[in-house]
């Protein structure tokens, strides 16, 4: 499973990283990022549901 963000409609609600950390985390503007090296190995149910959370559906999560 493969994860992205999408930078342009994210708006750093902070959901992904509160629901999933080993996977997403904030930049220093307060922005969703992926944790370096975890985008291509996206595995558990953690990631759909941070994904789901997403209040502007900035994550995309492709099998």
């Amino acid at each position: 499973m493969r994860i992205s963000i999408d930078g342009d409609i994210c708006i750093g609600a902070g959901q992904c990283a509160m629901t999933s950390p080993d996977f997403f985390t904030q930049d220093d503007d307060g922005f969703g990022t992926i944790v370096p090296g975890r985008a291509d190995d996206a595995e558990g149910p953690l990631v759909r549901e941070a994904a789901r959370a997403c209040p502007v559906q900035a994550i995309t999560v492709e099998e």
